[in-house]
């Protein structure tokens, strides 16, 4: 009898130490599987924040070596290369706005190839004449000679040198040092580039970014922002700039900006004379 009641007390014990166990192990897992759960979300949303937050408003440059970059990009471009620009302005009679603009737009603000390669920031090929070293590249024509510099400063110096020893660009000095605008129609119509829109988009740059705030700085100027242009989170928003004129801005087409103005395409491409489709960001069209 008393070994059956001992029997009963062991069993008892068994049971309720099983459930306690098994409890407790119920629990763990509970907890175990809330704690991953929460660390797995937590990772997600920590994830997904920092993935928003590297995210950039672009403001799309596409140069002439078809390098596309951001607006900081740019920006960081010209606080690189102001003081560069504005000594060749004073030893040489460049408006640095258009040194900087044409820096900008043919090395892709210094990210395009032939810009990393060798240097060049202006696009300047080899020509009679050049002594120094070279690479070649695809332009006009499948590989051209282009000029290679040690550094960016001696690609600005001869970018000046280039300009002012050239009979074909003498024109440009009787021009005003802060009339950007000519100086931009005037290289065209001295044969610097072949693109018919080369003008429009050294203008575009120019008043994007300012860039003629250091013509006014070397020449004693006092500088007064453009009111036709604001910037915002790396992008340029259109203010009016007349009712006969149209800044391009990202996005458009010939397409949307004839609608916008009750035109057809045609229509658009004749009173600005253009060939094709293509726009670029900033480029200035008439709609009237």
């Amino acid at each position: 009898m008393i070994k059956k009641i001992l029997a009963l007390v062991v069993l008892s014990l068994l049971v309720s130490c099983g459930s306690s166990y098994s409890s407790r192990r119920k629990n763990s897992t509970a907890k175990t599987n809330t704690s991953r759960k929460t660390k797995i979300a937590t990772k997600r949303n920590t994830a997904t924040a920092n993935s928003n937050k590297g995210k950039k408003k672009q403001e799309v440059l596409e140069s002439t070596s078809k390098t596309v970059v951001y607006a900081d990009v740019v920006k960081q471009y010209v606080l690189d290369f102001e003081d560069i620009a504005k000594d060749n302005m004073r030893n040489h009679g460049i408006p640095a706005s258009i040194t900087l603009a044409q820096g900008i737009l043919e090395s892709g603000a210094g990210r395009g190839t032939l810009c990393v390669t060798a240097n060049n920031h202006f696009g300047i090929k080899c020509h009679t004449g050049w002594e120094g070293e070279a690479v070649y590249h695809d332009d006009d024509a499948a590989q051209e000679c282009f000029r290679k510099y040690n550094d960016p400063a001696e690609s600005y110096n001869d970018h000046s040198l280039f300009l002012t020893t050239r009979g074909r660009y003498a024109s440009l000095f009787k021009l005003d040092k802060d009339d950007y605008k000519a100086w931009a129609h005037g290289l065209k119509a001295a044969g610097y580039a072949t693109d018919p829109k080369y003008p429009d988009k050294l203008i575009g740059i120019i008043e994007r970014y300012e860039l003629d705030r250091y013509d006014a700085e070397v020449l004693g100027n006092k500088y007064t922002p453009k009111p036709n242009t604001i910037e915002n989170d790396n992008q340029v928003t259109q203010t009016s700039i007349g009712a006969s004129s149209y800044r391009v801005e990202q996005g458009d087409t010939l397409y949307s900006i004839s609608r916008k103005y009750n035109l057809s395409v045609d229509e658009l491409k004749q009173l600005n004379g253009l060939t094709d489709n293509a726009l670029s960001i900033g480029q200035i069209l008439k709609v009237k």
